[in-house]
C-alpha cells in the first residue's frame, strides 16, 4: 500500500469517515480517482509517549496493516491510522482483528458516501461531492 506523506493529504482524510478501536483510530476518505491505488498514513501523537514508545506503536500498526493489506486495500481510498498507547497492550492477533474490523466499518461507511455522491451527481451534475479527497 502506498503511503500518505504530506500534511494536506492527512488533513483531507481527516474530513472523511472515522472508525475508533481500542488501539487506534482509522480515518478513511474517498479520492477523486476511483481507480487510484489505496494509500495509508500513520501518526502517533506525543501524548502517547516518548519517541521510543511512539515508534513501537507505529511499527506494530504498520506491520499489522502490511500483513492484512491484500484483504483490506480497495482502490480509490485513503486511510490514516492514528496510534494509541493501548495498541502496545493488545496481542498482535487482536490488533490485526481490530484492524480488519475497522477497515470493514470504514468501507461500509465510504460505500454509503459513494452511493450518496452518485445519486447527487445524477440529480444535479454540478453538485459538490462531500467526503472526497482531492
Amino acid at each position: 500500500m502506498r503511503r500518505l506523506k504530506k500534511r494536506a493529504e492527512f488533513l483531507a482524510v481527516a474530513r472523511g469517515a472515522r472508525s475508533a478501536r481500542r488501539g487506534f483510530v482509522l480515518q478513511s476518505a474517498l479520492v477523486d480517482d476511483a481507480e487510484a491505488d489505496p494509500r495509508c498514513g500513520f501518526t502517533v501523537t506525543k501524548k502517547v509517549g516518548n519517541a521510543v514508545v511512539r515508534n513501537r506503536v507505529r511499527r506494530r500498526l504498520k506491520e499489522a496493516l502490511r500483513l492484512e493489506a491484500e484483504r483490506l486495500a480497495r482502490p480509490g481510498r485513503d486511510h490514516v491510522l492514528i496510534g494509541r498507547r493501548e495498541s502496545l497492550e493488545l496481542s498482535f492477533a487482536s490488533l490485526r482483528a481490530n484492524l480488519v474490523g475497522a477497515f470493514a466499518q470504514a468501507h461500509k461507511t465510504l460505500a454509503k458516501i459513494e452511493k450518496a455522491n452518485a445519486s447527487a451527481a445524477r440529480a444535479s451534475p454540478a453538485a459538490a461531492t462531500p467526503g472526497t479527497v482531492g
